[in-house]
């Protein structure tokens, strides 16, 4: 197999093991719903034909029994109970590694293929189970699925709905079928729409067919293995009268009339009474495209490169006074524009990328501490720059591990305090402005402000006279070798998971904050900027200097007063419509020589619930930000977050509004102590 081809093969699989594992996760708390034991299937029986069909016999082989439960699950023979879902989530686990050529010296998918077919033979010896097992993992002859009946058979199936678009011919399926000695072929039009919704790109009819008794399911499977079909062998009913006349016996293909009762579909594929007919998915309308992560970053970089020369020529049309040339530049910004816009849409992917994971991490934890818990998600479609996405994978699983491993009580505990025997952890993210909230949420014990203050004196990290808010106190925990834990376990006590959380949250230009309250659980929320590429920002100047805002941050822009023209003992604050709001002389953050002009202005920022005012010297204007990540011999200046490349090819720094609002924050506490006081 070319590499290019093993791309395309491990691209589709890591798609269906996402949409297999979904449907498993989703077994658990819907265990009798048969749309999703179908996807179950179909997943697995797709993974196993494109596996035999690139070479992967291994995992074609292994595959086998895994979809042999889901096919007697479809059947009505088998429910749907915890020990098969972990069984097929294990057994899903080990998919990558037969595709890889992983080794198995522990007998792990032995022992799972075992367990397999022991739920699907329950008197049967475990010694024989584990033989069928390795049966199926290819060290004998494979069992058949399902087992061929003594006599004659009956063979119905179907082919899903994109199945022409995949290639799949109905007449060569048949024109095989015949070739093994199908006869009384009957198509099936329990399903056909009527013609206002006939869709001609859909496989609308399945077929019914009698088989020879030596006709095993080996042999159909090899027949069906290069197609997305589903299909069942039963024993024939006993065979009619033969009706008097001269009727001829050979193939009989019915297309007047549904089938009679004997040769429906069984009840797990056949629609329910007075269902409506089929629709085409919604996403079916338009084609997709697969393209590599590092094309979409090169376009990324090309898209900025031209905002910055496109800066730069408006910069000369705007000197030179040339109406040609203004007018090239203007439709130039336009077309910028675009392409930016979309360029910025093709790299925003749907946090629902990252849930499956979580899915999977809370079931496993939750099983291994003994705490039922039930996980929620909020917002699955509210999108990140990719960039985001994949750096923000490791600091929500932090999060949810403390959540369930600290957070959570025993059941035990939550009996004593009259709580849901089952435990809630809530995931949910949602945009404001041009930030995206993230908040993990759960309904455990709650933090204790004293236990950590406590702790923190403990290991060094404040004096014991040190004055803190509760919010401070919780901020602890993001701090290197801070841990509550009593005990080092696999888990946590290391305290080195939150620092981690707080180090790639700050390097994405985010923040978190913590709020919790003792026997109703914490929040904790991430703040993060949509994207890491383009903004529009807004030009300021201190001293000489220009500086970047973003412009999402901006709230309003107001004159400073001739009162607040020096600076107080007590703080600065402005009376914004009947809200005090503090502000940051920037000259003085910046240690700027010389004195301001007689009219300064003040930028209103926002970050969360939290304004602070920023006085700048000179509103210069808006301006599409190209942003430039700092050197790491600036990695300490907190206040700015990145650089950007103006016009005039000077560089321009992009200020912290995260940073700039918690100074402010913390230079109005003192005030809010003394009041409280």
């Amino acid at each position: 197999m070319s590499d290019e081809m093993s791309a395309i093969f491990r691209e589709e699989l890591r798609d269906l093991l996402e949409s297999l594992e979904k449907g498993l996760l989703d077994l658990k708390s819907r265990p009798t719903d048969m749309g999703l034991v179908n996807q179950v299937f179909r997943d697995l029986h797709t993974v196993k034909g494109s596996g035999a069909m690139f070479g992967f016999t291994d995992l074609a082989a292994f595959i086998h029994e895994f979809e042999t439960v889901f096919d007697r699950i479809r059947a009505g023979v088998l429910p749907v109970g915890p020990e098969i879902l972990r069984l097929a989530l294990a057994a899903k686990d080990e998919i990558p590694g037969l595709v890889d050529n992983e080794p198995d010296p522990d007998g792990r998918r032995d022992g799972i293929l075992a367990a397999l077919v022991g739920l699907m033979n329950p008197g049967q010896p475990p010694a024989a189970s584990a033989e069928a097992g390795a049966q199926a993992n290819g060290q004998g002859p494979a069992p058949d699925l399902p087992a061929a009946p003594s006599g004659p058979s009956h063979l119905r199936f179907r082919l899903s709905s994109g199945a022409f678009a995949m290639g799949a011919r109905p007449e060569i399926l048949l024109d095989e079928l015949r070739g093994l000695g199908a006869t009384e072929i009957t198509a099936d039009l329990t399903e056909l729409p009527s013609l206002d919704r006939l869709d001609v790109e859909d496989c609308w009819l399945g077929w019914s067919m009698s088989l020879p008794a030596e006709i095993s399911a080996q042999q159909l499977e090899e027949v069906f293995m290069f197609v997305d079909a589903d299909w069942s062998l039963v024993p024939a009913e006993p065979a009619a009268p033969a009706p008097s006349g001269d009727a001829v016996a050979e193939t009989a293909v019915t297309l007047h009339a549904p089938p009679a009762a004997d040769t429906a579909p069984p009840p797990a594929a056949a629609a329910p009474p007075g269902a409506p007919a089929r629709e085409k998915p919604a996403d079916a309308a338009g084609a997709t495209v697969r393209v590599p992560a590092e094309r979409l970053d090169a376009l990324m970089d090309a898209v900025g490169e031209l905002v910055i020369l496109e800066a730069r020529l408006t910069e000369l049309a705007r000197e030179n006074r040339d109406p040609a040339l203004i007018t090239t530049a203007e439709q130039i910004t336009r077309l910028a524009a675009g392409l930016r816009d979309a360029t910025m849409t093709m790299r925003m992917v749907p946090i629902r990328s990252l849930v499956a994971r979580f899915r999977r991490l809370v079931l496993d934890l939750s099983d291994k501490l003994g705490k039922p818990v039930e996980f929620s998600v909020i917002g699955e479609d509210t999108k990140l720059d990719k960039t985001v996405i994949e750096k923000l994978a490791d600091p929500l699983v932090h999060i949810l591990r403390n959540a369930i491993d600290h957070g959570m009580e025993t059941q035990e505990q939550r009996a004593e305090t009259a709580k849901a025997h089952v435990g809630l952890i809530e995931l949910s993210a949602e945009h404001a402005g041009a930030e995206v909230l993230i908040r993990v949420r759960d309904d455990g014990r709650g933090m204790d402000p004293a236990r950590i203050r406590a702790k923190a004196v403990a290991q060094g990290l404040i004096s014991a006279d040190t004055i803190l808010t509760e919010s401070q106190i919780f901020a602890l925990v993001f701090e290197p070798g801070f841990s509550t834990a009593e005990k080092v376990t696999e888990l946590s006590g290391r305290g080195v998971g939150m620092d981690v959380v707080r180090r790639t949250i700050e390097s994405l230009r985010g923040s978190l904050e913590i709020e919790s309250k003792m026997g109703h659980g914490t929040t904790v929320t991430l703040r993060l900027p949509l994207t890491l590429a383009i903004i529009e920002g807004l030009l300021i100047e201190v001293a000489g200097e220009r500086y970047t805002l973003p412009m999402a941050s901006v709230q309003e822009i107001v004159e400073l007063p001739a009162d607040k023209a020096q600076p107080k003992k007590s703080g600065d604050f402005l009376d914004i419509r009947g809200r005090f709001v503090p502000f940051l002389r920037m000259r003085a953050m910046f240690d700027c020589a010389g004195q301001p002009g007689p009219e300064q202005n003040v930028v209103i920022v926002m970050s969360g619930e939290n304004r602070v005012g920023l006085v700048v010297d000179r509103i210069v204007g808006t301006n599409q930000t190209v942003i430039k990540q700092m050197s790491k011999l600036h990695a300490g200046v907190r206040a700015v977050s990145g650089a950007t490349i103006l016009g005039d090819g000077s560089v321009a720094l992009i200020l912290d509004v995260a940073h700039l609002v918690g100074m402010g924050r913390s230079q109005q506490e003192p005030q809010g102590r003394e009041v409280a006081a």
